[in-house]
């Protein structure tokens, strides 16, 4: 359970609303009928995920029992291009890969965050308690995102034409499987800076999977959110980046990337649950800063400050940016002293103008 009195969940997606929206409105039927199907694709589940949390879920028979401690229970779903979830079961836990690259992808992928989370945090699953993982593919046809809603995750397949396989990114899978870690404690609100927040934590441990799962170290890490998922018409190389927010992409159908790297050029607005996948650029460029600061792996010190505040129990579930920073400043100290860590961290808030006491 969360410390913030009982989780909540939140229908997440990769893919921000205001991109949908843009790709809507585009003159050629290729893009816009697949951006306005998903957006009320997208409308329907968040719906029915208000609901959900309103009278409770029912019963699933079909879901794999938790694992042994330690050990994942995966299993991967297809929907056929279907919405029902999760559809019909296409590989469980320890079994042989099959033909279906896209399966086996998402397969890897929960054993990627998974692994993460139990050998660098000491966290069984993302509830810490063994919590099966389950992913549904091929959901809907040409579906252009992939969400948590919740309970599990769930990937389209792209429209080919701006978006590809969702399952490419493995920061994609790691992104929305750490909103559940974030429902399972901080239970951060989902608005205006807390939600901007809920997406940076995600975003910051979805880097973290990718680079754990290629070795990488900060330095050679490309800290891009969503690296091959943009097909080749379009002129951006990912969804976001934390190296330099607002660069991801410049496109004359899918617009120029809005995040802002600093709070001089804070976003304000009502769209997007108060601009939750804009505003995140900044404590993601923070977190980016610190992280290459102190170099290395960046789930070994930077990581572990960051998990530090998320589980710690003292984040608020409305907390703002400088609530975060704070604590961050407060981890660091904790966990290593006044050294080298406090200081990268200390710094990276001031590079990005957030305020700590």
């Amino acid at each position: 359970m969360t410390t913030n009195g009982g989780h909540r969940p939140v229908f997440c997606t990769i893919v921000p609303p205001h991109v949908l929206d843009r790709l809507s409105q585009a003159e050629d039927p290729l893009v816009h009928g697949p951006a306005r199907r998903t957006l009320r694709r997208d409308a329907y589940e968040r719906t029915q995920r208000r609901l959900t949390t309103v009278v409770g879920a029912p019963a699933v028979t079909t879901r794999a029992a938790p694992a042994e401690p330690g050990t994942p229970q995966r299993t991967v779903y297809d929907a056929g291009h279907g919405t029902d979830l999760p559809g019909e079961k296409a590989r469980g836990e320890g079994e042989e890969p099959g033909q279906d690259a896209t399966v086996n992808r998402a397969y890897a992928g929960l054993g990627a965050t998974f692994q993460l989370f139990l050998k660098e945090f000491g966290r069984d699953s993302i509830d810490g308690s063994g919590l099966p993982l389950d992913a549904t593919v091929h959901y809907d046809r040409d579906y252009n995102n992939a969400f948590w809603n919740g309970e599990q995750m769930v990937f389209g397949d792209g429209d080919g034409e701006i978006f590809l396989d969702f399952t490419i990114a493995v920061d994609v899978i790691g992104h929305e499987l750490a909103h559940g870690v974030t429902q399972y404690t901080a239970n951060l609100d989902y608005f205006g800076q807390s939600g901007a927040l809920n997406e940076s934590v995600s975003d910051v441990f979805g880097a973290l999977i990718k680079q754990y799962t290629l070795g990488q170290t900060a330095e050679e890490a490309d800290w891009l959110i969503g690296a091959g998922l943009l097909a080749p018409r379009v002129t951006g190389v990912a969804l976001r980046s934390m190296k330099e927010p607002g660069t991801a992409y410049d496109d004359d159908v899918l617009g120029k990337d809005p995040q802002p790297a600093t709070m001089d050029d804070y976003v304000r607005t009502g769209r997007d649950n108060g601009g939750v996948h804009i505003n995140s650029g900044i404590p993601n460029h923070a977190f980016y800063l610190a992280a290459t600061t102190l170099g290395g792996h960046a789930w070994e010190r930077a990581g572990q400050i960051w998990y530090d505040v998320l589980t710690g129990g003292e984040l608020d579930q409305d907390a703002q940016f400088t609530d975060f920073a704070t604590l961050t400043l407060k981890a660091a100290r904790a966990r290593y002293g006044e050294g080298a860590e406090l200081n990268a961290v200390t710094k990276a808030w001031e590079r990005v103008g957030v305020r700590t006491p």
